[in-house]
C-alpha cells in the first residue's frame, strides 16, 4: 500500500530541484535570442542575379510567389550581329500568410537569386501586409549570413577561377599601357635633349680643332 501523501512529496520534490536551477527563460525582446546560422527566417532577394526564369513561382506549391517582368532589345555587341532580348524584372513579391518556409523556391533557383535570411521580426496586424515587394526582400538580403568556408582540399568554385582570370588579365593589360606610356615619355625627353639648339641658348664651349695634342 502507498504510504499516504507520498505523490504530494515527489511533486513538491520536483518542485524544489527545479527551483534550484538556473533560469533559462529568454527576455525576449530585451535579449534576442541566438538563432542558428542557417535557420529559416524570411527569404531574401539578390536581384541581380534574378532572370526571371519563373522556376522559383512554378514549384512553390502554395503559389505565393508573384512575379512580373517585360522584355527589352538590346543592342548587337558588335557591329553586323544580331539584337537579343532580354527579360527584366518588374515585380518579385511573396505572400509569407501563404509562404510555408519549405525552401523549394531556394532550391530550385538556378542563378542563386534567393536566399535564407534568420530574420523573423516581421509580424504585421493585417494579413494584407504580409505580402512583401522586391524592395524589402533586397533589404532582408544584406541580413543573410555569409555561407561556410570550404574545406582546406576543396576546389575552387568556377566562378571564382573565372573572375580572377579576368581580374589578372586586365590587370596585365593596365600594366602594358603604363610601360608602353613610360617608354613614349622617355623617347620624348629624349629627342628634346638631342634636338637643335634654340635661339638665344648657349652651345656650350667650342673646341679648337688645332689644339688637339698640343697648342696651336
Amino acid at each position: 500500500m502507498p504510504i499516504p501523501g507520498s505523490g504530494l512529496a515527489k511533486g513538491l520534490a520536483v518542485t524544489l530541484r527545479t527551483m534550484t536551477k538556473k533560469t533559462v527563460t529568454a527576455q525576449y525582446p530585451d535579449v534576442q535570442p541566438e538563432l542558428p546560422p542557417r535557420s529559416r527566417g524570411v527569404i531574401g532577394l539578390f536581384e541581380e542575379n534574378c532572370t526571371v526564369c519563373m522556376l522559383c513561382a512554378r514549384e512553390c506549391p502554395d503559389w505565393c510567389i508573384y512575379i512580373d517582368s517585360h522584355k527589352e532589345t538590346v543592342p548587337a555587341a558588335v557591329e553586323g550581329g544580331r539584337e537579343r532580348s532580354r527579360n527584366v524584372l518588374d515585380r518579385f513579391a511573396i505572400d509569407f500568410s501563404l509562404c510555408m518556409y519549405c525552401g523549394i523556391c531556394i532550391e530550385v533557383c538556378p542563378f542563386d537569386a534567393l536566399f535564407w535570411s534568420p530574420e523573423f521580426e516581421y509580424a504585421e496586424t493585417d494579413i494584407h501586409e504580409l505580402t512583401h515587394e522586391r524592395d524589402k526582400l533586397r533589404d532582408w538580403m544584406w541580413t543573410v549570413p555569409a555561407p561556410p568556408a570550404l574545406d582546406p582540399g576543396a576546389e575552387e568554385p568556377k566562378e571564382f577561377a573565372a573572375a580572377r582570370k579576368s581580374a589578372d588579365k586586365l590587370a596585365a593589360a593596365q600594366a602594358a599601357e603604363a610601360a608602353q606610356a613610360a617608354e613614349a615619355a622617355q623617347a620624348e625627353q629624349a629627342e628634346e635633349g638631342a634636338g637643335p639648339t634654340r635661339p638665344g641658348q648657349d652651345p656650350g664651349p667650342v673646341q679648337n680643332p688645332g689644339s688637339e695634342g698640343g697648342q696651336a
